[in-house]
């Protein structure tokens, strides 16, 4: 079953919490790096994650919004 653009979305950010380098969101979330590059752009622009020194990392923002998509996604 594919998984849905939310369901990316969340592993992306579940990932960044830590601080992580591209390579490692791509194993990480079992995507490729060109999907990985699209989907750090998109979450970059509405101020989710950010990079600092080649780091990927989730910010405030991203981390609520990743526990409200948790929630939302549990429920259906």
């Amino acid at each position: 079953m594919r998984r849905s653009r939310i369901d990316i979305i969340i592993d992306v950010l579940e990932v960044a919490k830590m601080g992580v380098n591209k390579t490692s969101v791509v194993y990480r979330t079992n995507l490729n790096f060109k999907l990985a590059d699209k989907y750090l752009e998109l979450l970059q622009t509405q101020g989710l994650v950010e990079n600092r020194v080649n780091k990927y990392i989730t910010t405030d923002k991203g981390k609520i919004f990743l526990e409200k998509a948790k929630e939302i996604t549990q429920q259906l």
